[in-house]
């Protein structure tokens, strides 16, 4: 019998399961998976959502660490015919309240050590969601008023082999068609509040099986990574290694680099994603040559683009590896990429489009513009996802209509410019957004953070070059009358009430903002009075 392709993010897993039963799918620290388990582990996590109440199309918000856990997570979700989403681990309860209320989320699924973060966010909706707790029993708080389950119990009946044998097979779960949404990821907004991208199992298999194309994955590779699956970029390493059939190798930080290096060679790594703030600090090691690289193959980067030197100094440190600059927005995933034998030729380009995608630079009329131009990106492709949750207006500004019905063209707001033979150069953002340590971060929404607190009447950020992050975050603080606060107050409160990579670098305080003639803050002059203090 002839097996074809699957068409559904999951069913993927589930043949590379039937492909490779005892293979390795994930390592993370002493713990193996082998894709038998992981299948077996998500398809009776399916169960039991359902048994909770979960239907097609719920969604269900899944705030954890990278983990088995959260990997389980993703896969039993869609096995329910429902629609993941998952945070950032360092959320707080006002953004955690939002994207539960904007997504109608019916599903919870986070850890014991967040029930700070959970009660600030449920409040008094509690009764309204059901809560999955993973950790220690005795942890689950006391006084939700919403339903709570223990994972360690919903998975208790795997430890008997008898009870296994009749836990709930693939073919009953519900129906699902490849244009229903998978998952909904949260990006920041200009306007400060996060805004859900709709993905389709179309559109994320779509773009998966691109990267795949142009990188040449296989079976014997092993993937080392570090980004957190509420990153795109972490997110598709799991779905693409569980698509060709190879391995992950599973981190939760990149900040002590020398274990992280070590495992490399360990666990005889084949590629290893990056973002700039990773290769900022590998540059910076003093000992580098002293890991054993050899089983390398290739580095993939992006988040940012890298500093030319950057890239002349990784060729320099792994002669042997493939290196991939590639440019992506969370709206269709990935844009392009540098084919390798290109980069040393064209260092400050970003690539051309990556297979089975195709892109132009417009100007305001949405006309292409001749090579060397300066003009607006924009993406068609079955890669191109489905817009905003919920908000019809901004998906109407982005997403517009193509030649006929099905065609849908991503406008991505990001000026660049191409040369005659179809590279791509990024020259900036058009919207206020900054990157930093490989997040696309909303400057608004840091402000808005910042104008929270006590005593402070204004402020504006701004990001500005950084070696390590890319761009550190800068806020410019207007304090109220007979207020005093110092830089260490603001940070204190920052890192108190945002997520880590939200947090500003550098805080100065002034006594007036420059203001447009219309009243609003003049992001340029700052800017530009940043660049002629430094």
């Amino acid at each position: 019998m002839i097996e074809f392709d699957p068409v559904l993010v999951h069913e993927w897993l589930s043949r590379s399961a039937r492909r490779f039963p005892d293979k390795h799918a994930l390592i993370y620290g002493q713990q193996r998976w082998t894709y038998q388990q992981l299948d077996r582990h998500s398809t009776h996590l399916a169960a039991a959502l359902m048994k909770a109440g979960v239907q097609r199309h719920d969604r269900v918000v899944v705030l954890l660490n990278n983990s088995p856990e959260m990997v389980i997570a993703l896969y039993g979700i869609l096995k329910a015919a429902a629609t993941f989403i998952l945070l950032e681990a360092s959320v707080k309860g006002p953004k955690l309240k939002y994207i539960l209320q904007n997504s109608s989320a019916q599903v919870l699924i986070t850890h014991t050590n967040k029930v700070k973060v959970i009660r600030d966010a449920l409040g008094d909706s509690a009764s309204e969601i059901t809560t999955v707790w993973v950790g220690p029993k005795a942890k689950m708080p006391d006084g939700l008023s919403c339903s709570q389950m223990c994972w360690d119990d919903i998975f208790s009946p795997l430890a008997d082999r008898s009870a296994d044998r009749n836990h709930q097979t693939n073919h009953n779960l519900p129906r699902c068609i490849d244009v229903d949404l998978a998952s909904l990821i949260y990006t920041s907004g200009s306007t400060g509040q996060p805004k859900g991208v709709m993905c389709t199992h179309h559109n994320m298999i779509s773009a998966a099986r691109s990267i795949i194309q142009y990188i040449d994955n296989s079976e014997d590779d092993i993937i080392l990574t570090v980004l957190p699956l509420s990153f795109d970029y972490g997110l598709y390493q799991v779905i693409m290694a569980f698509m060709f059939g190879g391995t992950v190798v599973l981190e939760t930080s990149f900040m002590y680099l020398h274990r992280v290096l070590e495992r490399i060679a360990l666990e005889k790594v084949t590629g290893f994603p990056v973002v700039p703030t990773i290769v900022a600090m590998l540059l910076r090691m003093q000992n580098i040559g002293k890991y054993d690289f050899s089983t390398l193959k290739y580095i993939t980067n992006t988040g940012a683009a890298l500093p030319v030197e950057h890239i002349r100094r990784l060729r320099t440190i792994f002669p042997q590896v493939k290196i991939f600059s590639m440019f992506g927005l969370t709206e269709c995933k990935r844009v392009g990429y540098m084919p390798p034998a290109e980069l040393d030729r064209r260092p400050s380009s970003v690539g051309r489009a990556m297979p089975n995608s195709e892109v132009f630079v417009v100007d305001e009329d949405g006309r292409e513009v001749p090579a060397e131009q300066t003009g607006e990106l924009i993406i068609r492709g079955s890669n191109v996802m489905q817009g905003y949750w919920s908000d019809p207006e901004l998906s109407a500004q982005t997403y517009k209509a193509g030649d006929y019905p099905a065609d849908r063209i991503l406008y991505s707001g990001d000026q660049f410019r191409r040369d005659e033979q179809g590279f791509l150069y990024f020259l900036g953002r058009r919207d206020d957004m900054i990157k930093s340590k490989g997040e696309r971060i909303s400057a608004k929404e840091v402000e808005n953070g910042i104008c929270t607190m006590p005593g402070v009447a204004e402020a504006a950020v701004i990001g500005v070059p950084d070696e390590i992050f890319g761009q550190a975050i800068k806020a410019f603080i207007v304090l109220a009358p007979e207020t005093i606060l110092t830089e260490k107050d603001v940070l204190k409160f920052c890192s108190q009430n945002m997520e880590t990579f939200a947090v500003p670098k550098y805080v100065v305080f002034v006594e007036s903002l420059p203001k447009t003639t219309n009243g609003k803050i003049d992001k340029k002059k700052l800017k530009k009075s940043n660049t002629l203090a430094i």
